[in-house]
């Protein structure tokens, strides 16, 4: 990764990523924010089920693209973080930023997709 995607990776925020059709096969791209904690890039989403967590599930490996202040396809690998302590400590950080009430925690940590991402050289 140069220097310009690191800094980006730094400062941005939104991203789209690609993902492999856990059912079609087929590459779906969506646009997503993602947030770095302690130099660890997680990615997550509102309560629920999510197409994109189901396709990273089934296909791991995917394509984080920076876009907003440097462009780059960064070849990446998704690891679910399922451990209930882990999830708990990683929505503690990323809750006050979701301005969301501190009651929703909880909701957040047991239905919330959350995947750690790696990036493959």
């Amino acid at each position: 990764m140069d220097e310009a995607a690191r800094a980006a990776l730094a400062r941005d925020r939104t991203i789209d990523i690609t993902t492999t059709g856990r059912r079609s096969g087929r590459p779906v791209r969506i646009e997503i924010w993602y947030h770095v904690i302690d130099g660890t890039v997680y990615i997550t989403g509102t309560p629920g089920p999510r197409d994109w967590y189901a396709n990273l599930l089934a296909h791991p490996e995917f394509t984080f693209h920076l876009k907003d202040s440097a462009a780059a396809d960064l070849p990446a690998r998704a690891t679910p973080v399922t451990d209930e302590a882990q999830r708990r400590a990683v929505f503690a950080r990323l809750f006050p930023a979701f301005g969301r009430p501190p009651e929703q925690q909880d909701e957040w940590v047991a239905r919330s997709p959350l995947v750690s991402v790696a990036f493959l050289e």
